[in-house]
């Protein structure tokens, strides 16, 4: 199975952990990309180029200390199972599936760990590719923030479906945060 149908399977499937970073990280820096996005308009960025440029360096640096730190993680806390493991059954695990197991583990978590926050940035911080042609900057901004609280609500959707709740409830519960952040933004001094 490949990487990608890989991924698909996880986030559908039974690994609650994978599905837990990538939600997790993917809220993350979706509530960074609309902070960014409020943030560059009030402060004047002139052009969505520049947002977008301050928008991916957001990105970046999410993306990257959710892979790093949940391959830091896992590395240790799989360890930890492994010894554990191999303390019970009194033998070495290294070259055997369950090794292999672990390995494959970490390496997914840190994949979707590192995309949920790239994608939470890249959705709302996209409104500003009409910047100029089509939308002002306050247009794009104010849509930056309505694709980010679209984006909220489908994580939150994704979630409450998964836990048989009221996915639309679910939904509303996390877009909400997306609105919070904005109207703190606006209140903010400066």
């Amino acid at each position: 199975m490949g990487l990608i149908e890989r991924l698909k399977t996880t986030l559908a499937g039974d690994d609650a952990m994978s599905r837990r970073y990538f939600v997790s990280n993917g809220f993350d820096g979706t509530l960074t990309g609309i902070g960014v996005a409020v943030g560059a308009y009030l402060s004047g960025v002139p052009t969505g180029l520049i947002a977008i440029k301050i928008g991916l360096g957001a990105a970046v640096g999410l993306g990257t200390s959710g892979v790093w730190s949940v391959w830091e993680i896992e590395r240790a806390e799989r360890r930890i199972e492994r010894m554990e493991l191999e303390e019970h059954m009194l033998e070495s695990l290294d070259g055997t599936w369950i090794a292999d197991q672990h390995v494959e583990t970490r390496r997914i978590n840190a994949v979707l760990s590192g995309l949920g926050p790239i994608i939470g940035v890249l959705v709302p911080m996209s409104a500003y590719l009409l910047e100029a042609a089509f939308l002002t900057m306050l247009e794009a901004t104010l849509l930056a923030i309505a694709l980010g609280v679209a984006l909220l609500f489908v994580f939150g959707a994704f979630l409450g479906d998964l836990s048989e709740q009221r996915w639309y409830v679910a939904g509303l519960r996390m877009g909400v945060a997306g609105i919070v952040v904005a109207a703190i933004n606006l209140l903010l001094p400066g």
